[in-house]
Protein backbone atom coordinates (compact mmCIF):
# COMPACT_ATOMS: atom_id res chain seq x y z
CA UNK A 1 0.00 0.00 0.00
CA UNK A 2 1.37 3.40 -0.79
CA UNK A 3 2.29 5.88 1.83
CA UNK A 4 0.24 8.73 2.17
CA UNK A 5 2.85 11.91 3.93
CA UNK A 6 2.97 15.36 3.98
CA UNK A 7 5.67 16.41 1.73
CA UNK A 8 8.36 18.07 4.21
CA UNK A 9 10.18 20.86 2.98
CA UNK A 10 13.70 21.46 3.18
CA UNK A 11 15.18 24.39 5.25
CA UNK A 12 17.63 26.51 3.14
CA UNK A 13 20.50 27.66 5.34
CA UNK A 14 20.86 31.18 4.96
CA UNK A 15 24.23 31.54 5.38
CA UNK A 16 25.61 28.92 3.12
CA UNK A 17 22.85 30.22 0.19
CA UNK A 18 24.43 33.49 0.69
CA UNK A 19 27.84 32.05 0.10
CA UNK A 20 27.12 29.96 -2.45
CA UNK A 21 25.67 33.77 -4.27
CA UNK A 22 28.98 35.50 -3.48
CA UNK A 23 30.92 32.51 -5.24
CA UNK A 24 28.81 31.82 -8.22
CA UNK A 25 30.29 32.41 -11.76
CA UNK A 26 29.81 32.29 -14.82
CA UNK A 27 32.35 30.97 -17.83
CA UNK A 28 31.09 27.08 -17.54
CA UNK A 29 30.60 25.65 -21.00
CA UNK A 30 27.74 24.69 -22.01
CA UNK A 31 26.15 27.74 -20.16
CA UNK A 32 22.62 25.99 -20.07
CA UNK A 33 21.25 22.39 -19.17
CA UNK A 34 17.52 21.09 -18.83
CA UNK A 35 17.61 18.64 -15.46
CA UNK A 36 14.73 16.39 -14.54
CA UNK A 37 13.47 18.85 -11.79
CA UNK A 38 9.68 19.20 -11.31
CA UNK A 39 8.25 20.09 -14.51
CA UNK A 40 11.21 21.47 -15.86
CA UNK A 41 12.61 18.87 -18.12
CA UNK A 42 8.97 18.25 -19.73
CA UNK A 43 8.71 21.67 -20.48
CA UNK A 44 12.01 22.53 -21.58
CA UNK A 45 13.23 24.52 -19.27
CA UNK A 46 16.61 25.69 -19.95
CA UNK A 47 18.42 26.15 -16.88
CA UNK A 48 21.89 28.48 -16.16
CA UNK A 49 24.88 26.39 -15.67
CA UNK A 50 27.22 27.91 -12.62
CA UNK A 51 30.82 27.26 -11.79
CA UNK A 52 31.23 27.26 -7.60
CA UNK A 53 34.25 26.33 -5.98
CA UNK A 54 34.12 22.78 -4.04
CA UNK A 55 35.00 24.27 -0.89
CA UNK A 56 31.85 25.86 -1.22
CA UNK A 57 29.93 22.32 -1.73
CA UNK A 58 28.82 20.00 1.00
CA UNK A 59 27.41 16.28 1.02
CA UNK A 60 24.26 15.52 2.40
CA UNK A 61 24.35 12.32 4.62
CA UNK A 62 20.80 11.48 2.84
CA UNK A 63 22.64 10.31 -0.14
CA UNK A 64 21.49 6.69 -1.13
CA UNK A 65 24.59 5.39 -2.24
CA UNK A 66 25.88 5.53 1.43
CA UNK A 67 22.35 4.68 3.00
CA UNK A 68 24.11 1.72 4.91
CA UNK A 69 27.12 3.08 6.08
CA UNK A 70 24.94 6.73 7.77
CA UNK A 71 22.35 4.41 9.97
CA UNK A 72 24.94 2.26 10.92
CA UNK A 73 27.35 5.33 11.75
CA UNK A 74 24.18 7.07 13.39
CA UNK A 75 22.88 4.06 15.40
CA UNK A 76 26.27 3.70 16.83
CA UNK A 77 27.55 6.97 17.48
CA UNK A 78 24.85 9.19 17.50
CA UNK A 79 22.90 11.85 14.27
CA UNK A 80 25.55 13.39 11.67
CA UNK A 81 24.87 17.40 11.72
CA UNK A 82 25.89 17.71 7.87
CA UNK A 83 27.27 21.53 8.74
CA UNK A 84 29.81 20.65 10.50
CA UNK A 85 33.40 19.84 9.11
CA UNK A 86 33.59 16.59 11.15
CA UNK A 87 30.17 15.34 9.88
CA UNK A 88 31.61 16.29 5.87
CA UNK A 89 34.74 13.96 6.47
CA UNK A 90 32.86 11.19 7.64
CA UNK A 91 30.41 11.44 4.86
CA UNK A 92 33.24 12.08 2.42
CA UNK A 93 35.01 8.66 3.70
CA UNK A 94 31.95 6.80 3.47
CA UNK A 95 31.51 8.00 -0.04
CA UNK A 96 35.75 7.02 -0.86
CA UNK A 97 35.33 3.92 0.42
CA UNK A 98 31.98 2.73 -1.34
CA UNK A 99 33.31 1.81 -5.00
CA UNK A 100 37.17 3.23 -5.54
CA UNK A 101 37.81 1.62 -8.57
CA UNK A 102 34.92 3.50 -9.89
CA UNK A 103 36.15 6.81 -7.92
CA UNK A 104 39.06 6.07 -9.40
CA UNK A 105 38.29 5.71 -13.00
CA UNK A 106 35.78 9.43 -12.50
CA UNK A 107 39.19 11.22 -11.86
CA UNK A 108 41.05 9.57 -14.71
CA UNK A 109 38.01 10.98 -17.00
CA UNK A 110 38.19 14.32 -15.36
CA UNK A 111 41.86 14.61 -15.80
CA UNK A 112 41.46 13.93 -19.16
CA UNK A 113 38.26 15.39 -20.36
CA UNK A 114 36.94 17.94 -17.96
CA UNK A 115 33.89 17.69 -16.03
CA UNK A 116 31.13 16.53 -18.67
CA UNK A 117 27.88 17.05 -16.87
CA UNK A 118 26.86 19.75 -14.65
CA UNK A 119 25.83 18.49 -10.96
CA UNK A 120 22.96 19.74 -9.18
CA UNK A 121 23.20 21.29 -5.94
CA UNK A 122 20.83 23.07 -3.64
CA UNK A 123 20.09 26.91 -2.84
CA UNK A 124 22.80 26.33 -0.15
CA UNK A 125 25.18 23.59 -1.99
CA UNK A 126 24.20 20.55 -0.68
CA UNK A 127 24.88 17.86 -3.21
CA UNK A 128 22.01 15.80 -5.10
CA UNK A 129 23.97 14.64 -7.58
CA UNK A 130 28.02 14.76 -7.81
CA UNK A 131 29.45 13.83 -5.11
CA UNK A 132 32.12 11.46 -6.34
CA UNK A 133 32.98 14.63 -8.71
CA UNK A 134 33.58 17.15 -5.97
CA UNK A 135 35.72 14.59 -4.42
CA UNK A 136 37.66 13.55 -8.05
CA UNK A 137 38.31 17.00 -8.37
CA UNK A 138 39.45 17.96 -4.93
CA UNK A 139 41.76 14.64 -5.40
CA UNK A 140 43.11 16.29 -8.64
CA UNK A 141 43.32 20.17 -7.48
CA UNK A 142 45.48 18.50 -4.55
CA UNK A 143 47.93 16.61 -6.86
CA UNK A 144 48.39 18.70 -9.52
CA UNK A 145 47.79 22.14 -8.01
CA UNK A 146 45.74 23.30 -11.40
CA UNK A 147 43.38 26.12 -10.26
CA UNK A 148 40.66 24.65 -13.18
CA UNK A 149 40.02 21.58 -10.92
CA UNK A 150 38.37 24.14 -8.63
CA UNK A 151 35.59 24.56 -9.59
CA UNK A 152 32.60 22.43 -10.45
CA UNK A 153 29.78 22.86 -12.56
CA UNK A 154 26.71 22.88 -11.38
CA UNK A 155 22.40 23.45 -11.67
CA UNK A 156 21.13 25.24 -8.58
CA UNK A 157 17.89 24.71 -7.48
CA UNK A 158 15.34 27.19 -6.12
CA UNK A 159 15.74 28.98 -2.78
CA UNK A 160 14.05 31.35 -1.20
CA UNK A 161 11.86 34.02 -3.11
CA UNK A 162 13.08 32.65 -6.11
CA UNK A 163 11.29 33.76 -9.16
CA UNK A 164 11.44 30.18 -10.81
CA UNK A 165 9.37 28.43 -7.46
CA UNK A 166 9.66 27.78 -4.16
CA UNK A 167 12.89 25.58 -2.58
CA UNK A 168 12.02 21.51 -3.00
CA UNK A 169 10.78 19.12 -0.97
CA UNK A 170 12.62 16.41 1.11
CA UNK A 171 10.26 14.11 -1.89
CA UNK A 172 11.22 16.11 -4.45
CA UNK A 173 15.16 16.05 -3.62
CA UNK A 174 14.51 12.41 -3.39
CA UNK A 175 12.71 12.43 -7.12
CA UNK A 176 15.63 14.37 -8.47
CA UNK A 177 18.29 11.66 -7.07
CA UNK A 178 16.53 8.50 -7.99
CA UNK A 179 15.98 10.33 -11.49
CA UNK A 180 20.01 10.55 -12.05
CA UNK A 181 21.58 7.54 -9.41
CA UNK A 182 19.02 4.99 -9.03
CA UNK A 183 17.95 4.04 -12.75
CA UNK A 184 19.48 1.91 -14.65
CA UNK A 185 21.80 3.80 -16.76
CA UNK A 186 24.10 5.37 -14.21
CA UNK A 187 27.45 5.50 -13.73
CA UNK A 188 28.44 3.90 -10.82
CA UNK A 189 24.98 2.09 -9.90
CA UNK A 190 24.14 2.10 -6.48
CA UNK A 191 25.25 -1.05 -4.29
CA UNK A 192 22.38 -2.98 -4.55
CA UNK A 193 21.76 -3.13 -0.56
CA UNK A 194 21.50 0.73 0.16
CA UNK A 195 19.79 1.27 -3.10
CA UNK A 196 17.22 -0.97 -1.18
CA UNK A 197 17.34 0.78 2.16
CA UNK A 198 16.61 4.26 -0.68
CA UNK A 199 13.85 2.64 -2.28
CA UNK A 200 12.12 1.35 1.41
CA UNK A 201 13.11 5.26 2.79
CA UNK A 202 11.61 6.86 -0.57
CA UNK A 203 8.32 4.72 0.08
CA UNK A 204 8.71 5.91 3.81
CA UNK A 205 8.31 9.73 2.46
CA UNK A 206 5.70 9.75 0.27
CA UNK A 207 7.21 7.67 -2.90
CA UNK A 208 5.57 4.57 -3.95
CA UNK A 209 7.85 1.68 -5.60
CA UNK A 210 5.16 2.59 -8.83
CA UNK A 211 6.37 6.39 -8.32
CA UNK A 212 10.07 5.48 -8.30
CA UNK A 213 9.83 3.32 -11.78
CA UNK A 214 7.87 5.71 -13.30
CA UNK A 215 10.67 8.41 -12.90
CA UNK A 216 12.72 6.20 -15.18
CA UNK A 217 12.47 6.31 -18.83
CA UNK A 218 13.14 2.64 -19.12
CA UNK A 219 9.64 2.15 -17.43
CA UNK A 220 7.87 5.02 -18.25
CA UNK A 221 5.71 3.66 -20.94
CA UNK A 222 5.01 0.48 -19.49
CA UNK A 223 1.46 -0.64 -19.54
CA UNK A 224 -0.25 -0.79 -16.24
CA UNK A 225 0.25 -4.46 -16.11
CA UNK A 226 4.01 -4.45 -17.03
CA UNK A 227 4.58 -1.77 -14.34
CA UNK A 228 3.43 -3.93 -11.89
CA UNK A 229 4.88 -6.53 -12.97
CA UNK A 230 8.60 -4.40 -12.40
CA UNK A 231 7.17 -3.59 -9.34
CA UNK A 232 6.73 -6.76 -7.92
CA UNK A 233 10.51 -7.79 -9.53
CA UNK A 234 11.64 -4.49 -7.32
CA UNK A 235 9.67 -5.71 -4.01
CA UNK A 236 11.52 -9.45 -4.76
CA UNK A 237 14.75 -7.69 -5.40
CA UNK A 238 15.37 -5.39 -2.66
CA UNK A 239 12.32 -5.08 -0.32
CA UNK A 240 11.68 -8.64 0.35
CA UNK A 241 15.48 -9.39 0.78
CA UNK A 242 15.74 -6.39 3.32
CA UNK A 243 12.87 -7.32 5.59
CA UNK A 244 14.89 -10.62 6.11
CA UNK A 245 17.59 -8.55 6.69
CA UNK A 246 15.59 -6.40 9.19
CA UNK A 247 14.32 -9.61 11.10
CA UNK A 248 18.33 -10.99 11.18
CA UNK A 249 19.60 -7.49 12.81
CA UNK A 250 16.90 -7.80 14.84
CA UNK A 251 17.56 -11.50 16.43
CA UNK A 252 21.26 -10.24 17.18
CA UNK A 253 19.59 -7.07 18.86
CA UNK A 254 21.85 -4.64 15.62
CA UNK A 255 18.76 -2.61 14.58
CA UNK A 256 19.95 -0.31 12.07
CA UNK A 257 23.78 -1.67 12.24
CA UNK A 258 23.62 -2.22 8.10
CA UNK A 259 27.38 -2.29 8.47
CA UNK A 260 27.72 -5.54 9.57
CA UNK A 261 25.89 -7.08 6.66
CA UNK A 262 27.73 -5.18 4.14
CA UNK A 263 29.70 -2.69 3.52
CA UNK A 264 29.75 -2.26 -0.73
CA UNK A 265 30.27 -3.88 -3.59
CA UNK A 266 34.16 -4.52 -2.48
CA UNK A 267 33.28 -6.34 0.89
CA UNK A 268 34.47 -9.72 0.86
CA UNK A 269 32.25 -10.41 4.20
CA UNK A 270 29.20 -9.18 2.59
CA UNK A 271 26.19 -11.25 3.11
CA UNK A 272 23.62 -9.07 0.96
CA UNK A 273 23.79 -11.66 -1.62
CA UNK A 274 22.90 -14.27 1.20
CA UNK A 275 19.94 -12.94 2.03
CA UNK A 276 19.16 -12.28 -1.66
CA UNK A 277 19.11 -15.86 -2.16
CA UNK A 278 17.41 -16.34 1.39
CA UNK A 279 14.69 -14.64 0.32
CA UNK A 280 14.39 -15.61 -3.30
CA UNK A 281 14.93 -19.44 -2.40
CA UNK A 282 13.53 -20.11 1.01
CA UNK A 283 11.79 -17.80 2.37
CA UNK A 284 9.80 -17.11 -0.50
CA UNK A 285 8.39 -20.46 -0.24
CA UNK A 286 7.73 -20.51 3.78
CA UNK A 287 5.69 -18.13 3.01
CA UNK A 288 3.79 -19.95 0.14
CA UNK A 289 1.86 -22.79 1.96
CA UNK A 290 1.15 -25.06 -1.20
CA UNK A 291 5.26 -23.97 -1.75
CA UNK A 292 6.18 -25.03 2.21
CA UNK A 293 4.44 -28.53 1.87
CA UNK A 294 5.97 -29.42 -0.91
CA UNK A 295 9.26 -29.07 0.98
CA UNK A 296 7.49 -30.54 3.89
CA UNK A 297 7.87 -27.80 6.16
CA UNK A 298 5.12 -27.37 8.90
CA UNK A 299 3.85 -23.63 9.28
CA UNK A 300 5.09 -23.64 12.81
CA UNK A 301 8.32 -24.51 11.47
CA UNK A 302 8.79 -21.81 9.42
CA UNK A 303 10.53 -19.62 11.99
CA UNK A 304 13.14 -22.72 12.98
CA UNK A 305 13.70 -22.59 9.54
CA UNK A 306 14.20 -19.22 9.06
CA UNK A 307 16.92 -19.37 12.38
CA UNK A 308 18.73 -22.52 10.68
CA UNK A 309 18.95 -20.36 7.71
CA UNK A 310 20.38 -16.75 9.58
CA UNK A 311 23.29 -18.97 11.45
CA UNK A 312 24.57 -20.27 8.26
CA UNK A 313 24.73 -16.72 7.24
CA UNK A 314 26.39 -15.29 9.55
CA UNK A 315 28.71 -18.25 9.67
CA UNK A 316 29.22 -17.27 5.75
CA UNK A 317 32.76 -19.27 5.79
CA UNK A 318 32.17 -23.21 5.15
CA UNK A 319 35.20 -25.08 3.74
CA UNK A 320 34.90 -27.29 0.76
CA UNK A 321 31.76 -26.15 0.05
CA UNK A 322 29.85 -23.27 -2.26
CA UNK A 323 29.49 -20.00 -1.03
CA UNK A 324 27.05 -19.65 1.37
CA UNK A 325 24.35 -17.67 -0.95
CA UNK A 326 24.89 -20.84 -3.04
CA UNK A 327 23.89 -22.72 0.00
CA UNK A 328 21.00 -20.36 0.19
CA UNK A 329 19.37 -21.89 -3.19
CA UNK A 330 20.47 -26.15 -2.11
CA UNK A 331 18.65 -25.46 1.29
CA UNK A 332 15.10 -26.30 -0.22
CA UNK A 333 16.21 -29.47 -1.65
CA UNK A 334 17.74 -30.29 2.03
CA UNK A 335 15.23 -29.28 4.43
CA UNK A 336 12.55 -31.02 1.98
CA UNK A 337 14.82 -34.62 2.53
CA UNK A 338 14.00 -35.69 6.09
CA UNK A 339 17.33 -36.97 7.46
CA UNK A 340 19.14 -33.67 6.20
CA UNK A 341 16.54 -31.59 7.91
CA UNK A 342 17.03 -33.61 10.99
CA UNK A 343 20.90 -32.49 10.71
CA UNK A 344 20.50 -29.47 10.38
CA UNK A 345 18.18 -29.09 12.77
CA UNK A 346 20.66 -29.55 15.20
CA UNK A 347 21.90 -26.01 14.43
CA UNK A 348 19.21 -24.77 16.50
CA UNK A 349 20.71 -26.00 19.67
CA UNK A 350 23.51 -23.63 18.62
CA UNK A 351 23.04 -20.04 21.09
CA UNK A 352 22.87 -16.95 18.57
CA UNK A 353 24.66 -14.87 20.91
CA UNK A 354 28.11 -15.13 22.69
CA UNK A 355 28.54 -14.79 26.56
CA UNK A 356 29.15 -11.16 28.18
CA UNK A 357 32.38 -12.20 28.51
CA UNK A 358 33.46 -13.12 25.09
CA UNK A 359 32.37 -9.74 23.72
CA UNK A 360 35.21 -7.69 25.62
CA UNK A 361 39.07 -8.56 24.95
CA UNK A 362 41.81 -8.94 27.83
CA UNK A 363 41.95 -4.47 27.80
CA UNK A 364 38.04 -4.78 28.51
CA UNK A 365 37.14 -2.89 25.11
CA UNK A 366 34.09 -4.57 23.25
CA UNK A 367 34.99 -6.35 20.08
CA UNK A 368 32.99 -5.14 17.57
CA UNK A 369 29.88 -6.45 15.72
CA UNK A 370 31.71 -7.89 12.51
CA UNK A 371 34.54 -9.49 15.04
CA UNK A 372 32.07 -10.92 17.36
CA UNK A 373 30.32 -12.67 14.43
CA UNK A 374 33.72 -14.07 12.96
CA UNK A 375 34.34 -15.45 17.07
CA UNK A 376 31.16 -16.78 16.77
CA UNK A 377 31.62 -18.58 13.86
CA UNK A 378 35.24 -19.96 15.52
CA UNK A 379 32.99 -20.53 18.53
CA UNK A 380 30.63 -23.25 16.49
CA UNK A 381 32.31 -24.05 13.92
CA UNK A 382 32.92 -27.58 14.21
CA UNK A 383 29.32 -27.85 14.47
CA UNK A 384 27.85 -25.63 11.53
CA UNK A 385 30.23 -27.51 9.49
CA UNK A 386 29.69 -30.71 10.08
CA UNK A 387 25.96 -30.75 10.60
CA UNK A 388 25.75 -28.65 7.27
CA UNK A 389 28.29 -30.84 5.11
CA UNK A 390 26.10 -33.84 6.50
CA UNK A 391 23.15 -32.95 5.28
CA UNK A 392 24.56 -31.74 1.86
CA UNK A 393 25.92 -35.36 1.84
CA UNK A 394 22.92 -36.71 2.35
CA UNK A 395 21.30 -35.26 -0.07
CA UNK A 396 23.70 -35.86 -2.71
CA UNK A 397 24.07 -39.72 -1.53
CA UNK A 398 20.33 -39.78 -2.13
CA UNK A 399 20.55 -38.24 -5.53
CA UNK A 400 23.64 -40.54 -6.33
CA UNK A 401 21.54 -43.91 -5.55
CA UNK A 402 18.25 -42.85 -7.37
CA UNK A 403 17.57 -45.19 -10.54
CA UNK A 404 14.30 -45.05 -12.34
CA UNK A 405 12.74 -48.06 -10.36
CA UNK A 406 13.27 -45.87 -7.16
CA UNK A 407 11.94 -42.66 -8.71
CA UNK A 408 8.94 -44.24 -9.93
CA UNK A 409 8.12 -46.08 -6.39
CA UNK A 410 9.16 -42.33 -4.77
CA UNK A 411 5.80 -40.60 -7.05
CA UNK A 412 3.43 -43.60 -5.99
CA UNK A 413 4.22 -42.88 -2.49
CA UNK A 414 4.10 -39.19 -3.07
CA UNK A 415 0.53 -39.74 -4.91
CA UNK A 416 -0.79 -42.29 -1.94
CA UNK A 417 0.72 -39.89 0.42
CA UNK A 418 -2.09 -39.63 3.54
CA UNK A 419 -1.81 -36.13 3.16
CA UNK A 420 -3.00 -36.43 -0.52
CA UNK A 421 -6.62 -34.86 0.00
CA UNK A 422 -8.02 -32.77 -2.62
CA UNK A 423 -10.64 -31.96 -0.17
CA UNK A 424 -8.54 -29.67 1.65
CA UNK A 425 -7.73 -27.48 -1.32
CA UNK A 426 -9.62 -24.34 -1.81
CA UNK A 427 -11.31 -25.52 -5.22
CA UNK A 428 -12.59 -22.06 -6.44
CA UNK A 429 -9.18 -20.64 -5.82
CA UNK A 430 -7.01 -23.17 -6.71
CA UNK A 431 -8.92 -25.44 -9.51
CA UNK A 432 -7.15 -24.34 -12.79
CA UNK A 433 -3.72 -25.03 -10.90
CA UNK A 434 -4.08 -28.80 -9.73
CA UNK A 435 -6.31 -29.81 -12.68
CA UNK A 436 -3.36 -28.71 -14.79
CA UNK A 437 -1.02 -30.50 -12.35
CA UNK A 438 -3.17 -33.49 -12.41
CA UNK A 439 -3.38 -33.47 -16.59
CA UNK A 440 0.37 -33.01 -16.46
CA UNK A 441 0.56 -36.25 -14.25
CA UNK A 442 -1.78 -38.38 -16.45
CA UNK A 443 0.62 -36.81 -19.59
CA UNK A 444 4.10 -37.75 -18.09
CA UNK A 445 2.82 -41.44 -16.80
CA UNK A 446 1.59 -42.48 -20.00
CA UNK A 447 4.78 -41.22 -21.87
CA UNK A 448 6.67 -43.58 -19.65
CA UNK A 449 4.40 -46.19 -19.99
CA UNK A 450 4.62 -46.01 -24.15
CA UNK A 451 8.33 -45.50 -23.82
CA UNK A 452 8.09 -48.93 -21.74
CA UNK A 453 5.93 -50.54 -24.13
CA UNK A 454 8.70 -49.25 -27.23
CA UNK A 455 11.25 -50.75 -25.59
CA UNK A 456 10.30 -54.04 -24.39
CA UNK A 457 8.98 -54.53 -28.57
CA UNK A 458 12.31 -54.23 -29.54
CA UNK A 459 13.84 -56.35 -26.55
CA UNK A 460 11.48 -58.71 -28.21
CA UNK A 461 12.64 -57.90 -32.01
CA UNK A 462 15.91 -58.31 -31.02
CA UNK A 463 15.81 -61.93 -29.46
CA UNK A 464 13.25 -62.98 -33.03
CA UNK A 465 16.21 -61.69 -35.10
CA UNK A 466 19.30 -63.99 -32.79
CA UNK A 467 16.97 -66.50 -33.00
CA UNK A 468 16.95 -66.82 -36.75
Amino acid sequence: MDAITKPTIREIIDDYAQEIERNKARGAKPSKDIIFFRNWAVNNKEQDVWEVPTEFLRFRKENGRIKSDILSYERNYGTLSEISKESQEIIKKFLLEKDPEKNKELANSIRHTGQRNAAIITADGFLINGNRRKMALEKLLKETGDDKFRWMKVVILPGKNDPRGAPPTRKEIQQVENRYQLQSSGISEYYKFDKAITMRDNVRIGMSLKEQLKDDPNYANLSVKELNREVKKLEEEYIAPLKCIERYLNELSRDGLYETISTGISDREGRWQAFLDYSKHVRKKLDDGYQREKIGVDEDETGEIEEIAFKIIRKRDFPGMPKVHKIMRDLPKWIANSDAKKELKKLLEIDFSLTEDECFDKEGNEYDERKKDQLWGVKHANTLIKNVKTAQRIVEHEKDQETPITLIEAAIKKLEHENMDLTTIDILKHYKEVREKLVQVQELASELESEWFGLKKNLKKLKSKFRK
